[in-house]
């Protein structure tokens, strides 16, 4: 029945499962889609870092490859997304220690965003990060620039 109700009405399984675990139920509950959706929250919660990751990445790359082209939209993108991940990781703060894999994943989607925001042929950006991500994530560092507040 309530494989049935998690095919049919999401919403309803949601709120039948909760009640069950407030009356102690644990016997009644749908154990085999819990934990597919608790997953699912876990998996969610990495992506978005990791979309986030790119945003800023890609923008940190248009500002180091389109000089010309720097302004105050890309400027506060970088500062928004710094706070975002930031927030996202006080939050989640155990995906700090996959932080390797998620900048290797991010990057490649960063590339792919540079190069289609960019116009620019994808080869010029290194196909590594070459930006750590102590250096993503300060808000002194910008590309090819001392310091913002020299700026």
């Amino acid at each position: 029945m309530m494989d049935n109700l998690y095919k049919k009405d999401f919403y309803a399984w949601t709120m039948q499962n909760a009640l069950l675990m407030k009356e102690g139920k644990m016997d009644e509950l749908d154990i085999e889609n819990l934990i597919e959706e608790i997953e699912s929250m876990g998996r969610s919660e990495k992506w978005e870092l990791i979309d986030r990751l790119s945003v800023l990445i890609s923008h940190l790359l248009k500002w180091q490859y389109q000089t010309s082209l720097r302004g105050r939209s890309w400027e506060l993108t970088i500062k928004e997304q710094r706070r975002r991940i930031d927030y996202h990781l006080k939050e989640n703060s155990s995906l700090k220690g996959k932080m390797d894999e998620l900048l290797k994943e991010s990057y490649q989607l960063a590339l792919l965003k540079a190069e289609k925001e960019t116009g620019l042929n994808g080869s010029i950006f290194p196909q590594q990060c070459s930006y750590d991500f102590k250096e993503i994530m300060d808000d002194e560092f910008y590309p090819n620039q001392e310091s913002k507040k020299q700026k």
